[in-house]
C-alpha cells in the first residue's frame, strides 16, 4: 500500500481512537509529503521520495530532541519522542549494528579504501545501499572506526 494511503488509513484510525498526538504527527507527515509532491510538480511520489521526506522529518525531530534535552525541556522531549516513534513506524526496518558493520566493511573493501582520505568515496558508495535503513551519523562513525584501524 502506498505511504499516503497508509497515512490516510492510520489517520482515520487515530481519529476513531482519539489519539490526538498520533493524529497531529500523521497530519504533519502528510503535509510534508504533499508539499514535496507540489515542489517536484508530480502527482505521486516514488517510494524513494517518500522515504526521503520521512527521513528528513525524522532527522529534524532527532536534532531538536538533542537540543531540548540539553536545555532541560522535558515537556518538549516527551512530545518529540512520541513524534519520532510515530514516524519510525513508517520507516523501513532499521539495520542492526552487526548488519551495518557488515555493509561498511564490505563497502570499504569494494572501493579499496585504506585511509580517512577515502571517507567520501566510501560514504558515497554506502549511502544508496542503506538508504532509510540506517542513520547517516551511525554510518559515519563506523566508517571512521574502520578506516582508523
Amino acid at each position: 500500500m502506498p505511504l499516503i494511503e497508509q497515512l490516510n488509513e492510520d489517520m482515520k484510525q487515530a481519529m476513531k481512537n482519539k489519539e490526538k498526538e498520533k493524529l497531529a504527527v500523521i497530519r504533519m507527515v502528510k503535509a510534508s509529503l504533499q508539499n514535496e509532491t507540489i515542489k517536484l510538480g508530480k502527482n505521486n511520489l516514488s517510494e524513494d521520495e517518500d522515504l526521503a521526506v520521512l527521513s528528513r522529518e525524522l532527522k529534524q525531530r532527532k536534532d531538536s530532541l538533542q537540543e531540548f534535552k540539553s536545555a532541560g525541556r522535558d515537556d518538549l522531549v516527551r512530545k518529540l519522542e512520541t513524534e519520532i516513534n510515530v514516524i519510525e513506524a513508517y520507516m523501513p526496518h532499521q539495520l542492526t549494528e552487526e548488519e551495518l558493520e557488515a555493509v561498511v566493511t564490505s563497502t570499504i573493501q569494494e572501493v579499496n579504501a585504506t585511509s580517512k582520505k577515502d571517507m567520501g568515496k566510501v560514504m558515497n558508495t554506502i549511502m544508496p545501499k542503506v538508504k532509510g535503513k540506517a542513520d547517516g551519523a551511525r554510518i559515519n562513525k563506523l566508517v571512521q572506526k574502520h578506516l582508523n584501524a
